[in-house]
């Protein structure tokens, strides 16, 4: 891997036609300081001065394939020079052929696909199939979650970046799923948590009334609030509680997604099929926007002869799709999905296990594949948070200071009220992993810093 030779003074151009024109997302203005990344390959970007970062968040837990991955921009590329664009409504190479790749891989027999521009408006859409397919309209959706930042799925989101936007929509129901280590059921073991996850959830489906509620939306596994892990045996009885009420199950593999936990999807863990699949970031590692619904026979012989009232200007963009061709044939020519599961395996999860029988700050380690979380506490014998739920200062508590250390020994992290979430690319190799885990050694003396 060669880097381009600094040049500070085109870093310093990028920084400030940033400030003076970008509205950056999820963040006071005046109070940010964006790098100006020059450039990427594989699992590592760099900026103007030289600095080369290994890239353990993959970017927004997207880039699956690592950065430049040559087969997928020669796609693009080459169906740049055919056909940039046309609209939705016809029949085009990429998008068919990225449609039947993709059905090839989804749980069951979700074989229809509808194209998004990202995760939220898949999310969007799944919404309004299982409101049309059933014509109910709650839904109901985990505290613990993200589900994007539009209208409805904003809304569906449980954790804090909801309550901005909060605008008492009718019809969405927030209850708590299973997160053992902090069991909101006093559980003593994942079998009661999975067991009593699934009691309260039918309990506030009766309070609620079954024949009001159109869909279940779950995480395949719950991304940004926690990389919490399902307990053996919840999402199959999710499945079971949704098919004794007609309840649509939706299951939101926007993060989870093609190899991110060892498997195409995380629902292949527990061989569970729902009715509706979301998916976004790892379809082609956001090198073009895309997301999309895959779809049950059933809901789609809803819309059979009955128009569905939805569409994008730019649903199944052919450069998009040629994109999502290109990393579906790299990931399985290159056995990268399988290359995720060893490297949690064998690497990543033994390694963090390692790092907390050494640092007291480590309450617990979870994870699968590529998609790992530290749950950091201030004590491990009451479990309090190294910081507090949505804390307000957090910015300048031992979170960031511990972002910061990684920062400056060329780790890019990521991190989320008190957790530390180990997320490289699905390509990344075992050096470049054990490297990431020794650099998160030395920082994690950080956090240990405010543990009693």
């Amino acid at each position: 891997m060669s880097i381009p030779t600094a040049d500070p003074a085109a870093g310093l151009a990028v920084k400030a036609a940033d400030r003076a024109h970008v509205f950056h997302s999820w963040s006071a203005q005046a109070l940010i300081d964006p790098l100006a990344v020059a450039g990427a390959e594989g699992s590592y970007f760099w900026d103007y001065e030289g600095n080369r970062y290994l890239d353990f968040s993959s970017q927004l837990v997207n880039t699956n394939i690592g950065h430049q991955h040559p087969k997928v921009v020669a796609a693009i590329q080459e169906q740049a020079a055919k056909l940039c664009t046309l609209a939705p409504g016809f029949a085009v190479e990429p998008r068919s052929e990225a449609a039947r790749l993709i059905a090839e891989r989804t749980p069951g027999d979700l074989d229809k696909i509808f194209f998004t521009n990202g995760g939220a408006e898949a999310v969007e859409n799944a919404v309004r199939m299982a409101r049309l397919h059933t014509g109910r309209q709650k839904v109901m959706s985990t505290y613990r979650s993200y589900h994007g930042a539009t209208g409805n799925a904003i809304a569906l989101t449980g954790d804090p970046r909801r309550w901005p936007s909060e605008t008492g929509i009718a019809g969405v129901v927030h209850f708590w799923g299973p997160y053992a280590y902090r069991s909101h059921f006093h559980a003593e073991n994942e079998t009661q948590e999975c067991e009593r996850a699934l009691a309260h959830l039918e309990e506030v489906i009766a309070f609620e009334g079954p024949q009001t509620v159109a869909a279940i939306i779950l995480e395949g596994v719950v991304g940004t609030a926690g990389i919490l892990i399902p307990p053996a045996g919840y999402l199959a009885g999710v499945r079971e509680i949704c098919d004794r009420y007609g309840i649509v199950f939706i299951l939101d593999e926007v993060m989870s997604g093609f190899g991110r936990t060892g498997e195409w999807f995380a629902a292949d863990h527990w061989g569970v099929v729902p009715d509706l699949l979301t998916f976004a970031k790892g379809v082609n590692s956001g090198y073009v926007p895309l997301g999309g619904v895959a779809i049950s026979p059933e809901i789609a012989a809803t819309f059979a002869e009955r128009p569905f009232p939805g569409g994008l200007t730019y649903s199944g963009h052919p450069l998009a799709c040629a994109s999502a061709v290109a990393t579906i044939n790299a990931m399985a020519e290159e056995g990268i999905v399988e290359n995720a599961k060893r490297i949690g395996e064998q690497v990543i999860g033994p390694g963090l296990r390692e790092l907390a029988e050494r640092h007291p700050s480590i309450g617990e380690v979870r994870g699968l594949g590529v998609f790992w979380a530290l749950d950091l506490v201030k004590d491990r014998a009451t479990r309090e948070p190294l910081v507090a739920y949505n804390a307000a200062g957090a910015a300048n508590g031992p979170m960031a200071e511990l972002a910061a250390a990684c920062k400056k020994r060329g780790l890019w992290p990521f991190t989320n009220m008190n957790r530390f979430h180990v997320v490289p690319p699905c390509t990344v190799s075992e050096e470049e992993a054990k490297t990431g885990l020794a650099v998160l050694d030395e920082a994690l003396s950080v956090a240990d810093k405010y543990t009693v």
